[in-house]
């Protein structure tokens, strides 16, 4: 990347600086990864993902030397145990990757627009092209080993056709049936529960292996809230006969030594709670049955809850990173008088 006159603005900083924390944690990740897998086919997608995360960070730790901001402490080597026993089954590895995929999408496309200066725009727009790519893999992978868990299919419509009635966008009835779901509820309930699958699984793995009765008891509580939001959405598309997807054999070893340390694994959870609320507003904007919107308004505000509770218990053990940030200026002039 080329020195420019033009400073960073806050927007490009907050954007370079949440990159940097992704990708560290990424590669502690895939490196371990990388030690256990044994499906030579999924091998290269890690290795893939891997390099890209190595990569991201070389080039942003020129960034921040040539714009002279002080380097994020991230995750280093001391954050993952790379010889601790297979955690993981192949599959799971393979799913997860492909779900942090579909995360950095929305992340790069939203730290370019972010962006004005030519070099920033540049760099997330290259990855946002390697995390294409990342994305395509993964799921070509897994569409080969059978793993991939599509959407639910619809018959296909017929003809073109308008809402004639408000009764459309209410989700109860003490007298009818509501309405049956439409394509893009089908979707993001389908989406949501995957996540969560997801969530679970690496709650309960975190669990399984901290040291700490806290976090164990942080990540099980976790666990549990996801396994209560893949049936709320669940149950959502059983009301129409349509069965909620179930990833097959994403397991997890009996191993019980930590392969990461708390720091990083609450980070991630952390992260993961951000996304899903994400996730969940924009099934609520797109939903325009009024019961699923009011399903993701309070399962949001769960997720709140819970990730607040994982950030006291992070300020706690002093995990927690601070973004970058402006002075307070009237402390500062308080303190020069």
């Amino acid at each position: 990347m080329s020195n420019s006159r033009t400073d960073l603005t806050s927007s490009e900083i907050a954007s370079i600086w949440a990159a940097y924390m992704n990708d560290s944690m990424a590669k502690c990740v895939l490196g371990f990864f990388l030690k256990t897998i044994e499906h030579e086919e999924i091998r290269p997608v890690i290795q893939f993902a891997y390099d890209m995360a190595a990569s991201h960070l070389e080039k942003l730790t020129k960034l921040f030397e040539e714009e002279q901001l002080p380097l994020p402490t991230g995750f280093t080597s001391e954050d993952v145990n790379l010889n601790a026993p297979r955690l993981y089954t192949d599959m799971f590895m393979l799913t997860y990757i492909n779900h942090m995929a579909r995360a950095g999408l929305l992340a790069y496309s939203g730290f370019m627009s972010m962006s004005a200066r030519k070099d920033i725009r540049k760099y997330f727009m290259e990855g946002l092209r390697e995390t294409t790519d990342l994305f395509d893999k993964s799921t070509d992978a897994a569409l080969s080993i059978g793993i991939f868990v599509r959407a639910p299919y619809i018959a296909y419509p017929t003809k073109t056709d308008y809402i004639d009635s408000k009764k459309y966008l209410s989700g109860f009835s003490f007298f009818n049936k509501q309405r049956p779901l439409n394509a893009v509820e089908i979707s993001h309930l389908y989406m949501n529960i995957q996540t969560n699958i997801m969530g679970e699984k690496l709650a309960l793995s975190f669990a399984q292996t901290s040291p700490r009765k806290e976090i164990q008891e942080w990540m099980y509580r976790g666990s549990e809230i996801s396994k209560k939001h893949v049936k709320v959405f669940g149950d959502s598309l059983l009301e129409d006969n349509i069965h909620p997807p179930v990833p097959p054999d994403i397991a997890l070893t009996n191993s019980i030594t930590p392969p990461f340390s708390d720091k990083l694994t609450m980070f991630l959870m952390s992260f993961l709670s951000a996304a899903g609320k994400g996730n969940y507003a924009t099934g609520a904007a797109a939903s325009q049955r009024t019961d699923l919107v009011l399903n993701y308004e309070r399962l949001s505000l769960e997720i709140a809850q819970y990730a607040k509770d994982g950030a006291n218990l992070m300020i706690d053990n002093s995990w927690l990173e601070q973004p970058p940030g402006t002075m307070d200026k009237e402390k500062l002039a308080r303190e020069k008088e």
